[in-house]
């Protein structure tokens, strides 16, 4: 399931875009602030325990900026894909390499953790559900053929399981595991953070949008 369920998640929520054709944009932005909230929830009762634990805390802080600024640096090419927002343009009719190469980047250090933390598994769900539904919506509105768009959503959706395969199969891994999800906490903390600071627009105060983060945070203390 570890494998499945990323690619799953990926590829429905293509069909569901590519079948409904969605327009309620309010629906995925609550969407968006319950997965900041239950990803960032499962990260700080997940993670952050287990990386702090007998370990050297400045060089496992280091490694949490180190993925802050590495999350930072993908976003120049990616436009900010991985929090909901595709900026670029619709009337481009190539391969947009350079936010699918950003985007698996990001998709495969989601992947590390998930081999020995199986509750992350579902935050990156809840994550990767309402991106892919946006990325998709961006993809078939946009002027690239539905072929390479499939391709785009297939490749993408196999970049997390990799990365649990090669935690699971790869000895350098389980070696510097505390500091690889470290790497990925950082990554982690900066796309959580991010989703719930815009889940406010203008910030101004919206109970629906408070209640779905609450929410999320409390699921997350029940795993």
């Amino acid at each position: 399931m570890n494998y499945l369920l990323p690619i799953l998640a990926v590829m429905l929520s293509f069909l569901f875009v590519y079948i409904t054709k969605p327009k309620n944009k309010e629906v995925f932005k609550l969407l968006l602030a319950f997965s900041g909230a239950f990803l960032l929830a499962l990260t700080v009762f997940e993670l952050f325990p287990e990386v702090y634990t007998d370990t050297d805390s400045k060089m496992v802080g280091v490694f949490i900026m180190l993925g802050i600024l590495l999350q930072i640096f993908l976003e120049f090419f990616s436009k900010g894909a991985e929090h909901g927002h595709v900026h670029l343009d619709p009337d481009n009719k190539e391969f947009p390499w350079m936010l699918f190469v950003s985007l698996s980047i990001h998709s495969l250090l989601e992947g590390l953790p998930i081999e020995n933390h199986h509750n992350i598994l579902y935050g990156i769900l809840v994550h990767k559900i309402p991106i892919a539904i946006i990325l998709s919506i961006f993809l078939l509105a946009s002027k690239i053929k539905l072929v390479p768009s499939i391709l785009f959503i297939g490749l993408f959706s196999l970049m997390t399981p990799l990365g649990t395969l090669i935690a699971a199969n790869f000895t350098f891994v389980e070696t510097y595991a505390v500091y690889l999800n470290s790497l990925v906490i950082g990554v982690f903390l900066h796309i959580s953070t991010v989703i719930l600071f815009e889940s406010s627009e203008a910030h101004k105060f919206n109970l629906r949008k408070l209640l779905v983060i609450i929410i999320g945070i409390a699921i997350a203390y029940a795993f």
